[in-house]
């Protein structure tokens, strides 16, 4: 046999070890857990054969606690590139057969690499996380890794999609990373995500919790806000992970991918001119008006079990990419708050970012009122609304089908925040309040008269709400002074988008000069 090919053959069993990573037995023990290896992780996500690896055989430098006797190629996480559905995507994935796939500081020059060149390549990082946290054995190195990552999160901010998918543990300083991506997904039952874990919390605290309810999927998905997605198996969660990246570009200077459509744009839905319930407090589904207006009925909802009275997601018109921002009548009467408030900006922040059309559908009644919205700052949070709204570039449509009161009308895509165009059902009831809240207001005094007289207050007040209702609670007003550029049928609303978007498709606006804005926090 001639020196090259035993060179060969050697090239072939380095590549078969460091393809088993921390080894058989630990892959068992991984595939015993319910979950699946990084290589396979990543085999599921891309195209068939079009994963290219980086640093396959890099290893770490540390020579403390006897670590230079525990080496394995890699080192901990599988990098590179590939393809999805033929779009070029970067990718890596911790594995945690080799040290629990804690951070070294080989790790995260792995890690960085992948992320340095999507940036070169205007490409989305799609990062699987996996980890027992920093390798104490490292010390300072493994912060310094972190910080390295992190700050590669910041400069990709708003120029490449960033993507992250939480496949097991995600705890201490590791967190950041994802919280610094643009979506998250976790896994129900196997992943969590924390800052400290349930013995410091115990130990500080006093609390006795476990790491589910301290950090799980259910957790972030429902009361934080933290996670995006959950998938209750890992092959769904990828599926998950290729479906949100079909709906976005590759990068802030290109738009997202157009499907075929066979929809079409001037279908009408009768259901829609009934939807709305004769009592004005009675709720009705916002999904069902959704589902009647995009491309086939298929929305890929954003935070699902966060904050229900808004709904944001992806779906399409004509084949086109939007984001729908709309307010969920049948929950708590889509009143906006802290958490919804939240929830809407950073969706509505993401798209402009990425240069996909907002779609906004509206039915708000106002702010939650109360001492609890007020002490947890609902006032910043509100203004994060209305400051996405008011900055993003990108075509914008509102259509709004009943209420919209008040502070919340002007954060929900008003014209004043520069809203391309704004249409209305006639159904639309546009004002600063209600009308028992308004006539109790601007007929204090002669209620107060007419009780002291003795005669009929709740008659008069009926009357005068009637009167209010009579100016308000219609779009006529606000169409009048051309804050509604149209009133249309509902039955036609698909219609309209569909045409208002390609008529804003080269639509150029600016904002002025500035290093950046600052968004209250």
């Amino acid at each position: 046999m001639s020196k090259q090919i035993e060179k060969i053959k050697k090239l072939i069993e380095n590549r078969e070890k460091a393809r088993l990573g921390g080894g058989e037995k630990a892959i068992q023990k991984q595939h015993e857990r319910g979950k699946y290896t990084a290589r396979e992780r990543i085999d599921m996500l891309l195209d068939e054969g079009s994963f290219e690896e980086y640093d396959m055989f890099k290893e770490h430098r540390c020579h403390n606690f006897g670590m230079e006797k525990k080496q394995f190629p890699g080192d901990g996480v599988v990098a590179g590139s590939g393809t999805i559905d033929g779009r070029l995507v970067f990718v890596f994935a911790q594995d945690f057969t080799v040290h629990a796939g804690s951070l070294s500081e080989t790790m995260s020059q792995k890690i960085c690499k992948v992320m340095d060149m999507a940036m070169k390549m205007g490409a989305p990082v799609i990062g699987i996380n996996d980890s027992g946290g920093a390798r104490i054995q490292e010390g300072i190195n493994a912060l310094a890794g972190y910080a390295e990552i992190f700050e590669r999160n910041i400069l990709a901010s708003g120029v490449i999609p960033q993507i992250s998918g939480i496949f097991g543990p995600c705890a201490g300083g590791a967190v950041y990373s994802p919280a610094l991506t643009d979506f998250t997904l976790m896994m129900e039952g196997t992943s969590y995500m924390f800052l400290t874990g349930p013995k410091v919390v115990k130990t500080v605290t006093g609390e006795d919790i476990d790491q589910e309810h301290l950090g799980g999927a259910s957790v972030h998905a429902t009361k934080s806000g933290v996670t995006h997605f959950t998938a209750k198996t890992e092959e769904e969660g990828i599926q998950m992970l290729k479906m949100l990246l079909s709906y976005i570009p590759s990068n802030n200077m290109e738009v997202a991918p157009r499907h075929k459509c066979d929809d079409p744009i001037n279908r009408m839905e009768d259901s829609l001119n009934e939807i709305i319930p004769e009592n004005p407090n009675e709720a009705y589904d916002m999904y069902k008006v959704i589902g009647a207006v995009v491309d086939n009925g298929e929305f890929f909802e954003v935070q699902p079990k966060f904050a229900k009275n808004i709904i944001v997601g992806f779906a399409r018109f004509n084949g086109q990419s939007v984001g729908i921002v709309a307010n969920q009548p049948s929950c708590y009467a889509g009143v906006l708050d802290v958490n919804a408030s939240r929830k809407g900006a950073r969706f509505v922040r993401f798209c402009d970012a990425f240069n996909i059309p907002i779609v906004s559908l509206v039915d708000v009644p106002g702010f939650l009122p109360g001492t609890g919205q007020e002490y947890n700052a609902v006032i910043l949070h509100g203004a994060q609304l209305l400051y996405a709204y008011g900055e993003a570039t990108v075509p914008k449509i509102t259509v709004t089908l009943r209420k919209s009161y008040g502070g919340s009308h002007i954060v929900m895509g008003s014209k004043q925040l520069h809203t391309d165009l704004n249409y209305a059902w006639p159904s639309a009831e546009i004002a600063v309040m209600g009308a028992s809240g308004a006539a109790a207001v601007l007929y204090a005094k002669e209620a107060k008269a007419k009780k002291e007289a003795g005669e009929d207050v709740k008659a008069f007040i009926a009357e005068k709400e009637d009167e209010y209702n009579e100016l308000f609670a219609n779009p006529y007003q606000a169409a009048k002074y051309g804050y509604i550029d149209d009133v249309i049928e509902p039955r036609n609303t698909r219609f309209r988008i569909c045409r208002g978007l390609a008529q804003l498709a080269t639509k150029r606006d600016a904002l002025p000069a500035k290093k950046h804005g600052n968004i209250p926090m």
